[in-house]
């Protein structure tokens, strides 16, 4: 797996785990770190776990479970996230079907134990919406997160409506169970700038960090080639989190494709904190800007780390957007 094809190495494009893109690295509550991500064959979910956050790096990569050969499941495995909530571990991904490729619909799996990585993994299912819901998962459905606000979690979502060019919008309800929503769905964003158009009208994959008080939302926008990028929204921790109204919404991205420093199509990011207790944004990215065939399928967006700093009001500053 070569990281130099058709690109320069920088300071700021330096690998960290190759050939893993949609990255998610959960530091759990022992101080310990889990990555997951989806990998280049979309066809199954892996693990590694270690200690520090630079051990993940070289870190053993177990398969935790394969796609099905046919129907649900079985086609594009895409974007696994790593969560323990509601007293066990689970992951949610999104999935296809071999006979229907892009019916892409989002997944629960659950750990039977307290190890993720020896322990079982059995299949909850698609996820659930709430009883009153009649809209939520009947569509494209994909790049679930979740966060927790005041004792309550919250499911974050990308879902495309299809009039006309389909759009990948991004939703949030409250969770009810670990595979099951409480309350409807609510829009939080939809591709409104030009930036968020190109080539796919596009908002998908959320991530949240919190600071004092502040939570904040980043999203990916665009097609995967060099024109992905990063998005933000942000909220208050004392709104009302389903009130589409508190959230605002930057007119630019936060982050984007930065040639001189040889970094293409940054986006489907995660957070954790490095082993010294700093913010780090955990993303994907190319070395090079030409892609032959389909972007989706090219296999080198590597998973790369830059730290997250915090200006004066308490605002994140993406370490290689610094000045721009």
């Amino acid at each position: 797996m070569e990281q130099k094809i058709n690109g320069i190495l920088t300071d700021y494009n330096q690998a960290f785990i190759l050939q893993r893109a949609d990255p998610y690295v959960l530091k759990a509550a022992d101080g310990s770190y889990y990555f997951t991500a989806s990998v280049p064959a979309y066809d199954k979910i892996i693990l590694r776990h270690a200690d520090t956050l630079e051990g993940l790096k070289d870190a053993e990569e177990v398969t935790i479970w394969t796609k099905h050969e046919s129907g649900p499941m079985s086609k594009h495995i895409w974007a696994p996230e790593l969560h323990y909530l509601f007293g066990k571990w689970y992951i949610y991904y999104a999935a296809g079907e071999e006979e229907d490729v892009w019916k892409i619909r989002p997944y629960v799996l659950e750990c039977t134990g307290n190890n993720p990585m020896e322990d079982a993994w059995v299949e909850k299912g698609m996820m659930k919406r709430a009883d009153e819901d009649e809209f939520s998962f009947e569509a494209f459905s994909l790049d679930a997160t979740i966060f927790e606000n005041k004792g309550d979690y919250y499911y974050v979502w990308a879902e495309k409506v299809g009039v006309g060019r389909q759009i990948s919008n991004l939703y949030i309800a409250r969770m009810e169970a670990a595979d099951k929503l409480a309350t409807v769905q609510v829009l939080l964003t939809t591709p409104d700038y030009d930036w968020e158009r190109v080539n796919f009208w596009v908002n998908e994959g959320p991530a949240v960090i919190k600071r004092n008080g502040h939570i904040y939302l980043t999203y990916s926008a665009s097609g995967t080639g060099a024109c992905y990028c990063m998005g933000m929204m942000s909220i208050t921790e004392d709104c009302d989190m389903l009130d589409p109204k508190k959230w605002s919404k930057e007119r630019y991205p936060v982050v984007k494709t930065d040639e001189e420093k040889g970094i293409y199509g940054p986006g489907h990011n995660s957070f954790t904190k490095d082993d010294e207790g700093n913010d780090i944004c955990v993303f994907h990215a190319r070395t090079y800007e030409e892609i032959v065939g389909d972007s989706l399928y090219d296999p080198n967006r590597h998973t790369m780390l830059m730290k997250v700093d915090w200006d004066e009001n308490d605002r994140p500053v993406f370490a290689y957007m610094k000045n721009k």
